[in-house]
């Protein structure tokens, strides 16, 4: 369905836009109908950068991102104006995407003025029920109320309805339930979950590790914009290979260890070479081969369905 090859995204900071940074380098991973693909690394790594890119709002610097085997950056007119019917997102902070002064289901007007104008009312009244009964709202008690009286999760669910609304064949999720509580955050897992005997296809974006095990069948670990570990989310979390997964995967709170102890395995260094290891300046296991900071791993299958950027792994 969606296929990433090799997209980069560069900025220009800095006084006159004299310096370049490098947010995404080189990213190529697909995603299939019905499947769930995990993006996961900490705040910085690219991931929001590339959710965005897949939904045309920002534009990539090289690459190519094809949905259904059609470049999207070519898509103009009602060829674009498909693809958004394809493809949606629902972000991080759902309070910020209402108008406060406005109601919350003014966003499914929006939608009905742009995509279904020769619907009547009842047959639009009809539809809207619908998708939010798909995600676990009752109409009367939602419908009709401003953000402020409705919770996260009900703000949440209402604008992954909205996507219904447009039967998307692909979900931008981007860290949805990370401002959510314990119990909304299971909610919108388990909706999720359900959407997907639907044939909806998810790329759930996210800095925690044991969300993306419990909803996703293939997981992508991105550092600093580049992908140093890939495949299976059962092999990934079972058998971490890259020394970053294994930061994470030892990052994840315990009862029985403290927090100084996986500290310790983390040595600092001068960063390399530009052309280096983007993951050089941390590693614990680098200059045993001595071309970490000189050259850049590429990708490669450590076994079946799982592959890994690392020279010190891999040996190449």
């Amino acid at each position: 369905m969606l296929e990433l090859e090799g997209i980069s995204k560069v900025y220009r900071v800095g006084t006159f836009g004299g310096k370049e940074l490098h947010a995404v380098s080189n990213v190529s991973f697909d995603i299939e109908d019905g499947e769930v693909v995990s993006l996961i690394g900490e705040s910085g790594s690219g991931k929001t950068t590339i959710g965005k890119m897949i939904l045309r709002l920002t534009p990539i610097t090289s690459g190519m991102i094809r949905f259904n085997g059609v470049d999207i950056s070519t898509l103009k007119g009602a060829a674009l104006k498909k693809y958004c019917c394809d493809v949606q997102g629902v972000f991080q902070d759902p309070f910020c995407s209402y108008n406060p002064i406005f109601k919350a289901d003014r966003i499914f007007g929006i939608v009905r003025h742009e995509f279904f104008p020769g619907l009547t009312g009842a047959q639009w009244s009809a539809k809207v029920e619908g998708a939010l009964r798909a995600v676990g709202l009752n109409p009367p008690d939602v419908l009709n109320k401003f953000p402020h009286q409705l919770s996260g999760g009900q703000l949440q669910r209402f604008l992954i309805a909205r996507a219904l609304l447009l039967d998307i064949k692909l979900l931008v999720a981007d860290e949805i339930i990370s401002m959510l509580d314990a119990s909304t955050r299971m909610d919108v897992l388990n909706l999720l979950a359900d959407l997907k005997p639907r044939g909806l296809s998810i790329l759930f974006i996210t800095h925690d590790l044991s969300l993306g095990y419990y909803i996703s069948e293939r997981a992508v670990i991105l550092y600093r914009g580049c992908v140093v570990e890939m495949g299976s989310t059962e092999k990934i979390y079972s058998n971490p290979l890259h020394p970053y997964t294994r930061l994470l995967m030892a990052s994840v709170p315990r009862l029985d260890k403290k927090w100084e102890e996986v500290e310790a395995g983390l040595r600092v260094r001068a960063a390399g070479l530009p052309g280096g290891c983007v993951y050089y300046d941390r590693c614990p296991i680098t200059d045993q081969a001595g071309c970490c900071d000189s050259r850049r791993p590429a990708l490669v299958e450590a076994e079946s369905g799982h592959l890994v950027a690392c020279s010190q792994v891999t040996g190449q």
